[in-house]
């Protein structure tokens, strides 16, 4: 295991390693903990019967053998979908992972930051923290009415408000509000008034994208916290 990190920025493996391992497996995250992330980011969505499960769109159908709504299918028939052939067959046979496992697996050691996707998975997750209280987490989304509402039942919950707007005082404000811990923007709307402002209200500041890999001597000059990677 990587131990000694040469960067103070906090490193997010985004989806666990995933340029390296399907993305949002146990695989991508056991990858991020050996390269030495600081914390692994995933995403929620809730099974038909309602168990947080870890992936990232609303279908199975990108990421699995499976095709239809994660919603519609309950948790045995997401558990019997393969979610690692699609990235190579070196990973045939990895499931989807339930949010208790990546929990129990991850203990104390590293920071998890749990992104929800499905507007009604909030207070579910929730339920499930209660029993890691041990675990270090911060709960995101871009919805922010989902995180108003997970403030108002926890005022003690780690929240992250994230953003894909060049117009973001708006939501920097509404993260103020509920007194949220860090703002997320999309790189491409990072500028230098927002970290200003974000850092001048104690909001830390963890930019993310969507493809492209952020370069760390950028992200220093432009003084975020840290930031996303596939490839931590």
């Amino acid at each position: 295991m990587v131990t000694n990190k040469p960067s103070d920025l906090f490193i997010w493996a985004h989806r666990g390693a995933s340029a390296v391992a399907p993305e949002n497996s146990m695989a991508a995250f056991r990858a991020a903990e050996v390269t030495g992330a600081d914390g692994i980011e995933l995403d929620i969505h809730l099974s038909r019967d309602g168990i947080p499960v870890v992936i990232h769109d609303e279908t199975v159908d990108r990421t699995t053998n499976g095709s239809g709504p994660v919603a519609a299918k309950n948790i045995a028939e997401l558990l019997d979908l393969d979610i690692g052939s699609w990235f190579s067959a070196d990973y045939a046979g990895e499931r989807i992972p339930l949010l208790t496992e990546v929990l129990a697996w991850i203990g104390s050691r590293m920071r998890l930051n749990i992104e929800i996707k499905d507007q009604h998975a909030g207070q579910a997750v929730l339920a499930v923290l209660k029993d890691f209280p041990a675990a270090d987490i911060l709960v995101s989304s871009f919805n922010h009415k989902a995180l108003v509402r997970l403030r108002q039942i926890d005022n003690r919950l780690p929240i992250a408000f994230l953003t894909e707007s060049p117009f973001w005082r708006l939501a920097v404000r509404r993260a103020l509000d509920c007194s949220a811990e860090s703002f997320h923007p999309k790189a491409v709307f990072l500028t230098r008034n927002l970290v200003s402002f974000c850092h001048a209200h104690g909001l830390k500041v963890y930019p993310w994208t969507d493809g492209k890999l952020l370069r760390e001597k950028e992200m220093r000059r432009r003084g975020v916290d840290g930031f996303f990677t596939d490839l931590p």
